[in-house]
């Protein structure tokens, strides 16, 4: 998914002001439970049950007194409920709901409540009823299931997953979610639950039950704590059943300001030129998952404009834009990336917006676009941001269209970066150093930090990400060089002599400022 879902790129700073104006709104203290240090004894002053319930957590005691911090500090039955219980004073404070959430699994360990639900759904069988008229198959599953299936996706929301994989293997089935672009185990269920699972799935996506033997594709629109959440599902065949990826678009979390993504000063003063442009095609490449879309989307929103007619076309479309017409592609009726492409220049529209050029005759339509006085942004598959002009020409669009109509490319990724709760500094390693070096980074620009592993970041030293980029600009005698044929290389190095910042090199200049690591840069790079 090409979205920063699980990673809010907002200030600390903004975060704080607007949970303090709640706070006096609601005329309690705003604590920020993330920068203190929690006494797990203290904490357990209130049974796990009653903390997760009413989603609070203790965090200060003095004589007969305790301070909850609380998503909602004015539930007067759950603050009469914990001073019955405990027998004490309560003094309730407002602290983000994610935080306690991270602070409950750090105090009482992971909620393993789904082991209970497991045991219940262990003895449930999942039934096929056939109607004999219809030869419809009715499926009949038990509360358990149902509760262990929202409890999944529940729990991914909480921490903040992109992706939920539901895999089926020969003695059980595995429960992973993918966190910051990391895959992490969370749970295991028996063998015997995977069809009443994955049943269920298909029925609140509105997939076919009693089709296993090719991919479905689907989508589930859920509420889930006040946030609108849609899933997109997909199904694939696979040795011991159906595998099952949900993806989770949180409109909440999605962040639409290209200031907030990560971009260095220059980069984002030279893309915001590219995008300023009246016609012209700007690509943004990089690999599934690298966060493509989002820049979009930010670029889109920065240039959505009361007097500017804004058309997209995209599969699927992950986020509602407001002010902007977005057309779903469908190749069942032959609506696809091409033909919507080619209806838009009958809609009298100012920028255009194709997810993605997968083929020729894409290409050639945004081409012809561009060419008719519109601005084309749309997204490539390509690994650095000179490959896209190379990779153009390998679909069969002539070069001198593309030198003619592109303005400019960006590449990019997405690192994690350091949790700012548990950061401390790092010492350079005396190899790293040669690379900084290298680089031309100085002593005094060099600022590095780790992650010590802290509850809000679940012990990885890592919470949200941020992008690392690579802006290509067609200058004049780059656009010489594309309609002489040349290749990858050539168009990199006279880029490079005009300023081409790899994205090796940008991300080398983020280790060094502490806001991500040297590993996680190797980790998404390929240098």
């Amino acid at each position: 998914m090409d979205n920063y879902s699980d990673t809010s790129l907002k200030t600390g700073a903004s975060d704080h002001s607007e949970m303090e104006a709640k706070a006096r709104s609601m005329r309690v203290p705003y604590v920020d439970i993330s920068s203190i240090q929690i006494d797990k004894e203290v904490a357990a002053i209130i049974p796990e049950s009653m903390a997760r319930r009413y989603s609070l957590i203790c965090i200060d005691k003095k004589e007969k007194k305790i301070t909850l911090a609380m998503g909602d500090p004015l539930d007067v039955f759950a603050i009469d409920d914990v001073r019955f219980r405990t027998g004490y004073d309560v003094e309730s404070v407002l602290a983000k709901q994610e935080d306690i959430e991270a602070a409950l699994d750090f105090v009482y360990g992971e909620d393993t409540s789904w082991k209970e639900v497991i045991s219940l759904v262990e003895d449930t069988s999942l039934e096929l009823k056939k109607d004999e008229e219809t030869s419809d198959e009715e499926v009949v599953i038990d509360q358990p299931v149902i509760r262990l299936v929202n409890m999944i996706i529940t729990q991914a929301v909480e921490k903040k997953a992109s992706d939920i994989h539901i895999e089926p293997f020969e003695g059980d089935l595995l429960i992973r979610y993918r966190i910051d672009g990391i895959l992490h185990e969370v749970m295991t269920t028996p063998k015997s639950l995977i069809p009443a699972v994955i049943s269920r799935i298909k029925i609140m996506s509105n997939m076919k039950l009693d089709e296993r033997r090719i991919p479905q594709d689907g989508r589930i629109h859920m509420k889930i704590r006040d946030r609108d959440l849609d899933l997109r599902v997909s199904t694939c065949p696979s040795l011991h059943g159906e595998s099952v990826v949900m993806r989770l678009l949180d409109k909440k979390s999605m962040q639409v300001d290209l200031t907030k993504l990560g971009f260095t000063d220059k980069d984002l003063t030279n893309f915001k030129k590219l995008i300023s442009h009246p016609n012209g095609i700007v690509l943004v490449t990089g690999p599934t998952g690298s966060g493509k879309t989002t820049t979009l989307y930010s670029a889109l929103n920065g240039l959505n404009q009361p007097d500017i007619k804004i058309l997209t076309v995209e599969d699927p479309i992950e986020y509602n834009l407001k002010g902007i017409v977005q057309v779903q592609t469908n190749a069942r009726v032959g609506l696809t990336f091409a033909t919507g492409l080619r209806a838009f220049l009958r809609q009298d529209p100012d920028i255009i917006m194709v997810g993605e050029i997968r083929d020729r005759e894409t290409a050639q339509i945004a081409i012809e676009a561009a060419l008719t006085g519109h601005l084309v942004l749309s997204t490539l598959h390509t690994n650095d941001a000179a490959t896209s002009v190379t990779r153009l020409v390998d679909m069969g669009i002539e070069p001198f269209l593309i030198s003619s109509t592109m303005l400019g490319a960006l590449a990019q990724r997405l690192a994690r970066t350091v949790c700012e709760s548990c950061a401390e500094p790092r010492p350079t390693h005396p190899e790293l150093k040669k690379i900084f070096d290298r680089f031309g980074i100085k002593d005094s620009d060099i600022s590095m930090r780790t992650g010590a592993g802290c509850h809000i970041c679940n012990m990885t030293g890592y919470k949200g990400r941020l992008g690392i980029y690579e802006l290509l600009i067609i200058n004049d005698r780059i656009r010489e060089l594309i309609v002489q044929r040349a290749n990858k290389t050539d168009i990199e190095k006279e880029a490079r002599n005009t300023g081409l910042v790899k994205l090796f090199e940008d991300g080398l200049l983020k280790v060094a400022q502490g806001k991500t690591t040297y590993e996680d840069l190797s980790r998404v790079t390929a240098e």
